[in-house]
Parts: structure tokens; C-alpha cells; sequence
């Protein structure tokens, strides 16, 4: 009867530790130039839309085409949390891409993070929440047929 109460203390602990793990929510701000700059980003995305982050200045807008937001999680076991965060922030834009791409927009502008719909705009940064085993990014923006310039 010790030894199996013994047992049971041992992976009461174990579990323990691990839910700890787990329920990390460390949030990041992070640059999204060096997102932009992985070499993975010029492989996943097409390139034919244009992304404008926060209050950052596009060309003039032709027509308004939609909204909507995405939300993005990666595995981030066994990796840093900037590269877990650029991996989920290069997908968040993909699936943007995409839809841009089905209405017919060639730019989304307004990009904004969004997660847990809480807002936070930057031209130059963007917000990603890492825990133990997952890392994520919610974006949302506007799609827009922008003039070329």
C-alpha cells in the first residue's frame, strides 16, 4: 500500500510539473522585418500581394474587397520562441494571402494582431503568445485592390 501511494505522489508530481510547462503564456512583440527576412517567407508566400502593418502607408486605395483575421499556431517544442513565433506569423500571412487572393485584392492593409481579439497595431512589430509545446499568431487586415505604383 506505501509503495502504490508512493507511486501515485511521484506522478501527481510529475503531472505537475508538466501542466507548468504547459500553461506558460509568454507574450512577444517581435520585428517583423526579421520575419519577413526567413528565408522560408520567399518559398511560402506567392508574392503578389502586398502587406501593410498598422498605420504604414500603401498606395492609394482603389477598392475595398473584405476583412477578416486568422489565427495561427505552430508547434514550438524544442525551438526558440522567436522562431516558433516567425514560423506561426509567416503562416498567418500565407492564409491572408490566400484570401486576398481569392477576392481578387493585390494588397491587405491594416494588418493588426489580434489575438485573443485583443488589438495591438505596429508597423513594425507584431504579437505572439509561446507556452511550452505551442506558439501563436492572430492577425486580422483589410483587403484591398490598391494602384500600382
Amino acid at each position: 500500500m506505501k509503495k502504490w501511494i508512493s507511486s501515485f505522489v511521484v506522478c501527481g508530481a510529475a503531472l505537475a510539473a508538466v501542466g507548468n510547462v504547459h500553461a506558460r503564456d509568454t507574450k512577444h512583440l517581435l520585428p517583423i522585418e526579421t520575419a519577413m527576412a526567413v528565408a522560408d517567407s520567399k518559398d511560402k508566400l506567392e508574392g503578389n500581394v502586398k502587406f501593410y502593418f498598422g498605420n504604414q502607408k500603401s498606395p492609394k486605395v482603389l477598392a475595398k474587397l473584405g476583412s477578416d483575421s486568422t489565427s495561427k499556431k505552430t508547434n514550438a517544442f524544442g525551438k526558440s520562441d522567436e522562431t516558433a513565433c516567425n514560423w506561426a506569423f509567416l503562416s498567418a500571412l500565407v492564409q491572408l494571402e490566400k484570401r486576398a487572393i481569392q477576392l481578387g485584392a493585390n494588397a491587405v492593409v491594416n494588418v493588426v494582431s489580434n489575438y485573443q481579439h485583443n488589438v495591438y497595431s505596429s508597423p513594425t512589430e507584431f504579437e505572439c503568445h509561446a507556452g511550452g509545446i505551442m506558439a501563436g499568431v492572430a492577425l486580422k487586415g483589410d483587403f484591398v485592390k490598391i494602384a500600382n505604383k
